[in-house]
């Protein structure tokens, strides 16, 4: 047996995480749950909701575990918050306890850092970047094993477009914050946009974090003046401020991964110039997988799942410090624009040329699943 203590969703990275490491572990060894609910509403599909809550730990038990904890009988794979290693339930200690870590602010507090470190017999990774700033303060009992791909889902067949057969269709994801460098995506596309009538940004940037959404702040390369709490409301907004026609964006309201196929299939190409990603990407690594060449920049968990064969990669990077309440809490590598502009009117121009690159990102990311993540995980926790 196996207990699973990490968030489980299909709304945001670490619930798909969750959910896929839940049911791929299952095929090697039972799992359960621990939780103290399974929300319908956040996995969204019946039958996945159905093996999920039968996995759940029972509730006298969870309960037990909130008022003091007890060692179980089981190794535990813990789900931890921030760069402090800290588990999502500290009071799930088991026989063998294996943290699993995704961080981006790669300033740390070491003396505590290496404190909660020494709770697990492997702290795991999601990037070797991530493995690399723990070992940089210390932490020895770190591995790197990366996020798979749900290929029965995220496949190169079939992917030529449906919609918007004129326009060069370009694709970006994930929350809209800093980290992600959206602001980076906008200016690149307003180059564009300005130069040729056939081009469209379609969007996946919802962000349900107020803080996370207001660190566009710190970007120099837009105008973020958000007015209340509305997200469409502000993403207009931001539009209109830097000079983006609202008709060639369309702002997708949010999505499950498991809708998110059809939309990458029809797109050109994905343009993700992040500063920073702790794990590899999740968005990312579910595009390429589906046979679609994207502009990425060459940092941090990207560099993990990025060549020169599968990617347009954006290799210039200056560096940014992210300070939150007078504290410096990262340094991280800041893409450069004039490549990023520079590497996607290439792509328009040059449309033909991307089928390599996409051919050879759907071939590599389908040797990337699920199965073999869950795989490397239940060898650290059983052997």
């Amino acid at each position: 047996m196996i207990i699973l203590s990490m968030p489980i969703s299909s709304l945001h990275g670490w619930g798909i995480c969750g959910k896929y490491l839940a049911k791929e572990l299952d095929e090697l060894e039972q799992v359960v749950i621990c939780a103290p609910a399974i929300d319908m509403n956040l996995i969204g599909d019946e039958l996945e909701y159905r093996f999920l809550s039968g996995r759940l730990i029972a509730q006298e038990t969870y309960q037990q575990l909130q008022r003091g904890g007890f060692t179980m009988s089981a190794p535990v794979l813990h789900g931890t918050e921030s760069n402090l290693l800290i588990p999502t339930n500290p009071n799930a200690q088991g026989m063998r306890d294996v943290g699993y870590t995704f961080f981006e602010d790669n300033i740390l507090d070491g003396p505590l850092v290496r404190k909660h470190a020494a709770r697990f017999k492997h702290v795991v990774c999601g990037s070797r970047w991530n493995e690399t700033v723990l070992a940089e303060y210390g932490i020895t009992n770190a591995t790197t094993v990366i996020q798979g791909v749900d290929t029965t889902l995220f496949h190169p067949y079939n992917n030529a477009k449906v919609f918007n057969k004129d326009k060069f269709v370009i694709f970006s994801g994930g929350k809209f914050e800093f980290r992600k460098g959206q602001d980076i995506v906008l200016r690149a596309f307003k180059h564009l946009q300005d130069k040729y009538s056939d081009v469209l940004l379609i969007n996946s940037w919802f962000n349900y974090w107020a803080f996370s959404f207001a660190t566009m702040k710190h970007s120099r390369l837009i105008r973020f003046a958000p007015d209340g709490e509305d997200y469409y409301r502000n993403m207009l907004k931001v539009y209109l401020d830097n000079g983006i026609n609202p008709q060639n964006v369309v702002t997708l309201s949010p999505k499950r991964n498991v809708e998110m196929a059809r939309i990458y299939k029809n797109s050109d190409i994905g343009l993700f110039p992040n500063r920073c990603e702790g794990g590899t990407n999740l968005v990312l690594m579910e595009y390429m997988a589906c046979g679609k060449p994207v502009i990425a920049s060459f940092n941090t968990g990207h560099q993990d799942i990025l060549t020169e064969q599968n990617s347009l990669q954006i290799t210039t990077h200056a560096t940014v410090d992210i300070v939150e309440q007078g504290k410096l809490t990262a340094r991280w590598p800041d893409p450069d624009l004039d490549e990023t502009i520079a590497k996607l009117e290439w792509a328009y121009l040059h449309r033909d040329a991307l089928g390599a690159l996409a051919h050879q990102a759907g071939q590599d990311l389908s040797r990337i699943t699920w199965q073999e993540t869950a795989r490397r995980f239940h060898a650290l926790l059983t052997q």
